[in-house]
C-alpha cells in the first residue's frame, strides 16, 4: 500500500514547480533580443520598432514606417576610381551599422544598407564605403533594419539616389593641353668699355616665360647665362640674340665672360 505524502515530502515538488515557472516568466516580455525566436521569419523577430506596413520594396522586404523625427537618414558621395567603376561613401544620421546582429530584432537606428544598381539589387553594406562597377547609370541605397524590413517615412523607403555619368570613368587623369606659346619679350642691354646701358638691373620673368637678350658690345665678347648654361658670341659693334624659355625658378646671372661684366639678373618665380 502507498504511503500518503506528507508535508515534508511535498515541499520539494512544490520548490520545483515555483522554479520552473519563474523561468518561463523570465522569458516572456524581457529585453527584445536581437536573434529570431526559432520559427519566425525576419519580420516576426520580437523587439520590432515602427509600423511593419503591408507594402514591400523591389526585393520583397516589408516596409517598417517610423516617424520622420525618429527615421534614420543617409546621403552618398561617389567618386571614380583609376581601375574602372566608383567608390562610394555613406553619410548617415540616427542609424549606425550593425553587421553583428544582422538578422536579429529591429531595433531604432540600427541595421545595413543595401544597393540597387540601376533599379537592381546588388549587394549590401556593413559600413559607410562601397564600391559599384563600372557602366552604373543609377545608384540606389536603401537603409534596413537587422530584420531587413526596410526603414520608411511616409509610405516610402528610406533611401539615397544618385545618377552616374553611365559611361566608365577615366583610367588616368587626361593629359593636360599644352599652354599656348607665350610671345616672349625683348631686353636691349649696349655694352661699351665697362658701362652696361641700362645700368643692371633684375627682369621679374614667370616660369615658362620666353624672354630675348639683344645684347650690342663696342668689343668681340660672350654672354653667358648662368643656371641654363646658355652662351651668345658677341661680335664688335653688332646687335646679337639670345633667346630662352625660362623653365627654371631662382635668380641667375647674365655677364660677360671676356669683360667679366654683370649684365642683368633673372628673377623666375
Amino acid at each position: 500500500m502507498r504511503r500518503p505524502l506528507t508535508g515534508a515530502s511535498r515541499r520539494p515538488h512544490a520548490l520545483a514547480a515555483v522554479l520552473v515557472a519563474v523561468l518561463l516568466l523570465a522569458g516572456c516580455g524581457g529585453r527584445a533580443t536581437t536573434h529570431h525566436k526559432p520559427g519566425t521569419r525576419h519580420e516576426e523577430a520580437t523587439g520590432g520598432a515602427g509600423t511593419l506596413l503591408s507594402a514591400r520594396d523591389e526585393g520583397g522586404h516589408q516596409l517598417r514606417e517610423l516617424p520622420a523625427s525618429q527615421a534614420p537618414a543617409v546621403r552618398v558621395e561617389t567618386r571614380p576610381d583609376t581601375e574602372g567603376g566608383w567608390n562610394i561613401h555613406l553619410t548617415v544620421e540616427r542609424f549606425r551599422f550593425t553587421p553583428d546582429s544582422t538578422g536579429g530584432a529591429a531595433l531604432p537606428g540600427r541595421g545595413h544598407a543595401r544597393l540597387l544598381v540601376d533599379g537592381r539589387e546588388a549587394g549590401r553594406l556593413y559600413g559607410p564605403w562601397g564600391h559599384v562597377p563600372a557602366g552604373t547609370r543609377t545608384l540606389t541605397v536603401r537603409l534596413h533594419a537587422d530584420d531587413h524590413t526596410a526603414w520608411a517615412v511616409g509610405g516610402a523607403p528610406v533611401q539615397a539616389t544618385v545618377r552616374l555619368d553611365g559611361a566608365s570613368p577615366p583610367t588616368a587623369p587626361p593629359a593636360p593641353k599644352p599652354a599656348p606659346t607665350p610671345t616672349g619679350r625683348t631686353v636691349d642691354i649696349t655694352v661699351s668699355g665697362s658701362t652696361v646701358a641700362p645700368p643692371p638691373s633684375r627682369i621679374e620673368l614667370k616660369k615658362g616665360e620666353r624672354l630675348t637678350l639683344r645684347v650690342t658690345s663696342d668689343r668681340a665678347d660672350t654672354l653667358h647665362v648662368h643656371g641654363y648654361d646658355r652662351e651668345l658670341p658677341l661680335p664688335p659693334g653688332t646687335p646679337a640674340s639670345l633667346t630662352l624659355t625660362v623653365d627654371r625658378t631662382g635668380l641667375f646671372e647674365v655677364e660677360t665672360h671676356g669683360s667679366g661684366l654683370l649684365l642683368t639678373q633673372l628673377v623666375v618665380r
